[in-house]
């Protein structure tokens, strides 16, 4: 049996900066990531900025590639996403142009706090260009987000590579186990997955491939969900593929 402590980890849900109301958790900076990594034992995290959903997704992005870059071989940026129609991303190929040279690997979007709906009318032309390029999108459900508009962005982008997001703490695996089914581009990031033996039944059920590990940090610390996975009673390499392998494919996918 492989030491679980030889694991490599890669975070896909970590954050920085300071919110616009005060939180009961402690803000990080760039800095303030990097070291709890070291402290941790990972290696790298996609990263965004609270500035992306509490202010403006725009100046969150810059004010994200801003902070990171003095750490750019250890964070990778996640930027968020706007429709087109109000013309503040101006010319897409252009947009996705600067997406590249900032090393941006995966999309967020927050619609609700955006006042816009993730679909194919106002979104459609953005996803579609996703799609070409293999950028995945981050979706968070939270109270701002429905599994129902899931289902429909999924209906209409069957192709879409979807990373879901803070899922529920309580067992939401009747809502996303369909659509692992039918969408074989979802996968489901941990940070907030918490039922007892839950990787391990999923694991039983549809392999590794579809789990990808994630930590809420600063609003959570890392060690939680790393035991998580490196005690999971799930084979070695299935650990390994959930704590980094499966986010280096995707990763290595994207076409930029």
């Amino acid at each position: 049996m492989s030491d679980p402590s030889s694991l490599k980890f890669i975070d896909c849900n970590a954050f920085i900066g300071r919110p616009t109301v005060r939180s009961h958790w402690q803000p990080a900076s760039a800095a303030d990531l990097v070291c709890e990594m070291d402290r941790a034992g990972i290696a790298r995290t996609l990263v965004w900025h609270i500035a992306q959903h509490d202010a403006s997704p725009l100046l969150g992005n810059d004010l994200l590639c801003e902070a990171i870059a003095p750490h750019r071989h250890r964070l990778i940026p996640c930027w968020s996403i706007l429709p087109a129609q109000t013309g503040e991303l101006g010319d897409l190929d252009a947009w996705f142009e600067r997406v590249g040279a900032a090393g941006v690997k995966v999309f967020r979007a927050w619609p609700a706090r955006g006042r816009y709906l993730l679909r194919r009318e106002t979104i459609g032309n953005i996803l579609a260009m996703m799609i070409e390029r293999r950028i995945p999108l981050i979706y968070t459900l939270t109270n701002e987000a429905d599994w129902r508009d899931l289902y429909d962005l999924l209906r209409d982008f069957p192709d879409l590579r979807v990373i879901l997001n803070y899922t529920s703490c309580w067992s939401a695996d009747r809502y996303f186990r369909p659509i692992v089914e039918a969408y074989s581009h979802v996968c489901v990031e941990i940070s907030a997955y918490f039922p007892p033996g839950g990787i391990e039944s999923f694991v039983k059920t549809y392999g590794p491939w579809h789990m990808l590990f994630g930590t809420g940090f600063p609003t959570a610390y890392h060690g939680a969900m790393m035991l998580m996975v490196a005690h999971a009673d799930i084979p070695f390499e299935a650990k390994q593929a959930i704590a980094s392998g499966n986010i280096e494919r995707l990763l290595k996918e994207v076409q930029l």
